[in-house]
């Protein structure tokens, strides 16, 4: 038993020798495979960590591009480096005014190009491998068939009523109204929900949803230089304005009950009795609907060829639309203010009435107009944008809400 015992030990333990063997031999080998592998992509790793990249600059516009909006972007930016210097030219060698970022990897252009001019690039940029690559071409801006104007009828450092809507009006027909309005931003503090409207091919309008809160700030930027209006006609420059909205006042007018009362804050402030127009003749009619303060007269010239006069003189004439209507003083119609309609559209107070109302007064505040046969339109002219239900204002928008 002791024999065989041990003949059978030795089997084994030869058996596992060889089996250690192989094994060893294996892992010996799969062991140098590994260390070759390992040392070599080391060598791989350790060189791709030494190699740095060289810098990789981007103009825009790209190097002979034509047709270029003088507006931009006109960029050039630098990836895997620093730029050096950056300069823009003009055929006449001058420089156009740039701005190159804190990190050194953006150069902005910091004023508007001109229409039809050849643009040079020049300059450097240090990649991280401690060479130079070029900063270079160059492009050509577009070259309009015509250019158009636009206007705005709100003035820098102005306070106007709550109701004053934001005009722009274009000196030629706007064909692209899409892009055009994505030029035209109104921006508002406290935020005060709004839309633009156009009203014909040449003016569009920006009124609030709501009356204006009090105190509200306006920036009003029209950014059309370098746009495309439409046909090849594109936009001769920028136009910005900067306003406040003023205290919240509204004056309600109702032609039946023949009294004008004026609102401040949600306070009556003044209740005057009045005379607006006459109904029983069409022409003379003061429209209902909510009319807005256009322009302020100390004395104004009244003149309608169709009822026979011409030049009457009246004090503390109030437009507050474009087809003729005004609040402004009257003596002769006293008698009939309170009692009875007898202008010719316009709402006649005393003029001791009529003096402090104009005295009150801003561009911009809403006059509520009631109890006529004939509403406020299209037809009056400027500013009928109240008379519009704010779904019927937003549908004339040239971009789907």
């Amino acid at each position: 038993m002791g024999a065989w015992g041990g003949r059978r030990g030795l089997v084994v333990g030869l058996a596992g020798a060889a089996l250690v063997a192989v094994l060893g031999l294996s892992g010996c080998t799969s062991g140098e495979s590994i260390a070759a592998t390992g040392a070599g992509g080391g060598e791989q790793r350790g060189t791709q960590a030494q190699a740095k990249p060289s810098a990789k600059v981007t103009a825009t516009p790209a190097a002979d591009a034509k047709d270029v909006s003088p507006a931009g972007p006109i960029t050039v930016v630098v990836a895997d480096g620093t730029l050096e210097t950056v300069s823009l030219t003009n055929a006449e060698g001058k420089q156009v005014k740039g701005e190159l970022a804190a990190d050194k990897k953006t150069w902005t252009v910091a004023e508007h190009l001109g229409y039809g001019k050849t643009y040079t690039w020049a300059g450097s940029a240090l990649g991280a491998d401690g060479k130079a690559a070029p900063v270079a071409g160059t492009f050509t801006t577009v070259k309009p068939k015509r250019t158009a104007k636009a206007s705005l009828n709100t003035g820098d450092g102005q306070t106007y009523g709550i109701a004053m809507p934001v005009a722009v009006v274009f000196d030629a027909p706007v064909k692209d109204k899409v892009a055009v309005q994505k030029a035209m931003t109104v921006t508002t503090t406290p935020e005060n929900v709004g839309e633009w409207a156009w009203l014909d091919d040449t003016t569009a309008h920006w009124r609030p949803k709501e009356y204006w809160k009090p105190g509200t700030k306006v920036e009003v930027a029209v950014g059309i230089y370098g746009v495309d209006l439409g046909g090849g006609t594109y936009g001769r420059d920028d136009v910005t304005s900067s306003f406040t909205i003023g205290r919240a006042q509204v004056v309600k007018a109702d032609t039946q009950t023949h009294r004008m009362v004026v609102y401040r804050d949600g306070v009556v402030t003044h209740d005057f009795p009045a005379s607006m127009g006459l109904e029983s003749d069409p022409g003379r009619v003061t429209k209902s609907g909510t009319h807005v303060v256009m322009s302020k007269h100390a004395t104004y010239g009244m003149t309608n060829p169709k009822y026979g006069y011409s030049n009457v003189v009246v004090p503390w004439a109030v437009r507050v639309s474009n087809n003729g209507e005004f609040v402004h003083g009257y003596a002769p119609s006293i008698p009939d203010q309170g009692k009875r309609n007898v202008s010719h559209g316009c709402v006649n107070l005393a003029p001791a009435n009529a003096k402090l109302y104009y005295d009150s007064a801003l561009v911009g505040d809403p006059v509520e107009v009631t109890g006529s046969n004939q509403q406020l339109g299209k037809a009056d002219g400027d500013y009928y944008d109240w008379a519009l239900a704010w779904d019927k204002w937003t549908s004339m928008s040239a971009i789907a809400n």
